[in-house]
Protein backbone atom coordinates (compact mmCIF):
# COMPACT_ATOMS: atom_id res chain seq x y z
CA UNK A 1 0.00 0.00 0.00
CA UNK A 2 1.56 3.44 -1.17
CA UNK A 3 1.62 6.09 1.90
CA UNK A 4 2.73 9.47 1.31
CA UNK A 5 3.12 11.84 3.91
CA UNK A 6 4.02 15.44 4.17
CA UNK A 7 5.10 17.99 6.98
CA UNK A 8 5.24 21.32 6.94
CA UNK A 9 6.22 23.98 9.75
CA UNK A 10 3.41 26.90 10.00
CA UNK A 11 4.17 30.00 12.10
CA UNK A 12 0.70 29.64 13.20
CA UNK A 13 -1.50 28.52 16.54
CA UNK A 14 -2.43 24.48 16.19
CA UNK A 15 -6.17 25.55 16.51
CA UNK A 16 -5.69 28.34 13.90
CA UNK A 17 -4.17 25.91 11.54
CA UNK A 18 -6.65 23.20 12.32
CA UNK A 19 -9.99 25.31 11.93
CA UNK A 20 -8.46 27.69 8.62
CA UNK A 21 -7.62 24.16 6.71
CA UNK A 22 -10.95 22.03 7.70
CA UNK A 23 -12.81 24.69 6.52
CA UNK A 24 -13.68 22.89 3.56
CA UNK A 25 -16.64 25.66 2.16
CA UNK A 26 -13.06 27.90 1.88
CA UNK A 27 -10.93 25.23 -0.27
CA UNK A 28 -11.21 27.06 -3.21
CA UNK A 29 -9.59 29.70 -1.87
CA UNK A 30 -7.16 27.65 -0.35
CA UNK A 31 -6.05 25.04 -2.85
CA UNK A 32 -5.71 25.59 -6.31
CA UNK A 33 -6.88 22.50 -7.05
CA UNK A 34 -10.57 22.72 -6.68
CA UNK A 35 -13.05 24.42 -8.61
CA UNK A 36 -15.84 23.76 -6.36
CA UNK A 37 -16.20 22.54 -2.90
CA UNK A 38 -19.40 21.74 -0.58
CA UNK A 39 -20.32 20.97 2.90
CA UNK A 40 -23.25 18.61 1.99
CA UNK A 41 -23.76 17.45 5.91
CA UNK A 42 -22.41 18.64 9.51
CA UNK A 43 -22.90 16.83 12.12
CA UNK A 44 -21.10 18.20 15.63
CA UNK A 45 -20.93 16.45 18.71
CA UNK A 46 -18.70 18.34 21.27
CA UNK A 47 -15.36 17.00 20.60
CA UNK A 48 -16.15 15.68 17.19
CA UNK A 49 -17.61 17.19 13.97
CA UNK A 50 -18.53 14.75 10.45
CA UNK A 51 -18.73 16.34 7.29
CA UNK A 52 -19.80 14.78 4.39
CA UNK A 53 -18.68 17.08 0.96
CA UNK A 54 -18.29 17.55 -1.99
CA UNK A 55 -15.54 18.25 -4.56
CA UNK A 56 -14.36 19.09 -7.86
CA UNK A 57 -11.02 19.75 -9.69
CA UNK A 58 -9.64 21.47 -12.51
CA UNK A 59 -9.68 18.61 -14.34
CA UNK A 60 -13.37 18.04 -13.82
CA UNK A 61 -13.57 15.29 -11.57
CA UNK A 62 -15.87 15.35 -8.89
CA UNK A 63 -16.10 13.12 -5.47
CA UNK A 64 -17.73 12.69 -2.57
CA UNK A 65 -15.85 11.92 1.07
CA UNK A 66 -16.32 12.24 4.23
CA UNK A 67 -14.37 13.69 7.38
CA UNK A 68 -14.03 13.32 11.06
CA UNK A 69 -12.58 16.78 12.61
CA UNK A 70 -11.33 15.54 16.59
CA UNK A 71 -11.26 19.51 18.22
CA UNK A 72 -9.37 18.10 21.21
CA UNK A 73 -6.60 16.11 19.52
CA UNK A 74 -6.59 18.32 16.68
CA UNK A 75 -6.74 15.34 14.30
CA UNK A 76 -8.84 15.23 10.63
CA UNK A 77 -9.27 11.66 9.33
CA UNK A 78 -10.90 11.41 6.01
CA UNK A 79 -12.07 8.61 3.17
CA UNK A 80 -13.33 9.16 -0.29
CA UNK A 81 -16.04 7.47 -1.01
CA UNK A 82 -17.88 8.00 -4.36
CA UNK A 83 -16.73 8.00 -6.82
CA UNK A 84 -13.58 6.11 -5.31
CA UNK A 85 -12.06 5.67 -8.79
CA UNK A 86 -9.22 5.72 -9.90
CA UNK A 87 -8.39 4.81 -6.10
CA UNK A 88 -9.68 1.28 -4.58
CA UNK A 89 -9.79 3.38 -1.88
CA UNK A 90 -7.48 6.55 -0.13
CA UNK A 91 -7.71 7.70 3.68
CA UNK A 92 -6.21 10.49 4.94
CA UNK A 93 -5.15 11.91 8.03
CA UNK A 94 -4.12 15.34 8.97
CA UNK A 95 -2.23 16.48 12.05
CA UNK A 96 -1.47 19.54 13.52
CA UNK A 97 1.05 19.47 16.65
CA UNK A 98 2.74 22.03 18.65
CA UNK A 99 6.39 23.17 17.77
CA UNK A 100 7.91 26.47 18.46
CA UNK A 101 5.59 29.17 18.12
CA UNK A 102 3.43 27.56 15.76
CA UNK A 103 2.40 24.22 14.52
CA UNK A 104 3.81 21.31 12.37
CA UNK A 105 1.32 20.37 10.15
CA UNK A 106 1.39 16.36 8.40
CA UNK A 107 -0.82 14.93 6.23
CA UNK A 108 -0.33 10.87 5.40
CA UNK A 109 -2.13 9.74 2.73
CA UNK A 110 -2.62 5.62 2.62
CA UNK A 111 -4.24 4.43 -0.89
CA UNK A 112 -4.61 1.75 -3.70
CA UNK A 113 -5.35 2.67 -7.22
CA UNK A 114 -7.88 1.07 -9.29
CA UNK A 115 -6.33 -2.04 -11.33
CA UNK A 116 -7.83 -0.20 -14.30
CA UNK A 117 -6.31 3.01 -13.42
CA UNK A 118 -3.96 3.33 -16.61
CA UNK A 119 -1.08 5.36 -14.33
CA UNK A 120 1.62 3.45 -12.84
CA UNK A 121 1.19 3.35 -8.76
CA UNK A 122 4.72 4.90 -9.39
CA UNK A 123 4.00 7.72 -10.51
CA UNK A 124 0.89 8.55 -9.62
CA UNK A 125 3.11 8.70 -6.08
CA UNK A 126 4.91 11.48 -8.03
CA UNK A 127 1.85 13.64 -8.88
CA UNK A 128 0.62 13.24 -5.16
CA UNK A 129 3.64 13.63 -3.46
CA UNK A 130 4.47 17.41 -5.99
CA UNK A 131 0.85 18.11 -5.49
CA UNK A 132 1.06 17.72 -1.58
CA UNK A 133 4.09 19.74 -1.13
CA UNK A 134 2.25 22.76 -3.41
CA UNK A 135 -0.68 22.69 -1.52
CA UNK A 136 1.17 23.26 2.05
CA UNK A 137 3.51 25.71 0.83
CA UNK A 138 0.54 27.21 -0.46
CA UNK A 139 -1.40 27.05 2.51
CA UNK A 140 1.70 28.13 4.45
CA UNK A 141 2.21 31.03 2.58
CA UNK A 142 -1.64 32.03 3.53
CA UNK A 143 -1.48 31.29 6.72
CA UNK A 144 1.76 33.37 7.94
CA UNK A 145 0.51 36.46 5.91
CA UNK A 146 -2.71 36.76 7.90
Amino acid sequence: MPRIQHRVYIDRAPATVFAVTNDIDRWTELFDAYLYSEVLTREDGGRFTRLTFRLKNREGFDWRSWRILDHQALVSISEREDPLYPFAFMHLRWTYEPSGTGTLMTWTQDFELDPAYPVATDEMVKRMDEHGHHNQARLKAYLESR
